[in-house]
């Protein structure tokens, strides 16, 4: 899965309109909702505010006033053409007095993401299982090792009466049965669940 490591703002003016796209990376329908109300919010002085998204296996596009087709669909087709998951595109525009046609606008919000696209770093997403692991400090180092030579990823330490590492666990590697076995009892895991992480060096 390819998606951009991080948002990205760029602004183009066609014919004396401002066409101001910036693309977010996602993870769920959660984010993408509060992204758009932000953007609707600190622009809602725009003309216009259309969408379009992939995520979650759902794709969809808003044209947010400008007529059917030559706003948010054209946005999609440049995401998808672009081979991008993960990502929301919201072009805000500012009416600068001109009108451009139907396939002036096709043209312009499509130029708009395609020129977002390419000056955002591209990054690549494997899928990892979450797992949390609970144990006592007296096997601490012993189970640091295993996960260092398991080329398991910590994302995260808590420590209270025992320590509380979350792991990511490439769904490739099966290796997580066989730290199970050589702790037992010693060590608590939990299946959290599955997520899309970039973890490469």
């Amino acid at each position: 899965m390819k998606t951009i490591s991080e948002n990205v703002e760029n602004t183009i003016e066609i014919k004396k309109s401002l066409f101001i796209c910036r693309l977010f990376p996602v993870k769920n329908i959660v984010e993408v909702k509060n992204c758009i109300k932000a953007i609707s919010t600190k622009h809602d002085d725009a003309t216009h505010n259309c969408k379009a998204f992939l995520v979650e296996g759902i794709e969809s596009f808003d044209d947010d006033g400008e007529p059917g087709g030559t706003a948010g669909k054209p946005m999609l087709n440049v995401l998808k053409q672009n081979k991008l998951d993960n990502i929301l595109a919201i072009v805000t525009r500012y009416f600068g007095g001109i009108k451009l046609g139907s396939g002036g606008l096709v043209r312009a919000y499509s130029k708009s993401v395609q020129e977002t696209i390419a000056i955002s770093k591209i990054i690549h997403l494997h899928s990892y299982n979450i797992y949390e692991l609970s144990f006592d400090y007296s096997i601490l180092k012993v189970l640091t090792n295993e996960i260092r030579k398991n080329s398991f990823q910590i994302l995260k330490k808590d420590y209270d009466e025992n320590v509380h590492f979350q792991v990511a666990i490439n769904k490739n590697n099966q290796n997580l049965e066989g730290l199970r076995s050589k702790l037992g009892g010693s060590l608590s895991i939990n299946f959290i669940g599955e997520e899309y992480l970039n973890l490469e060096k």
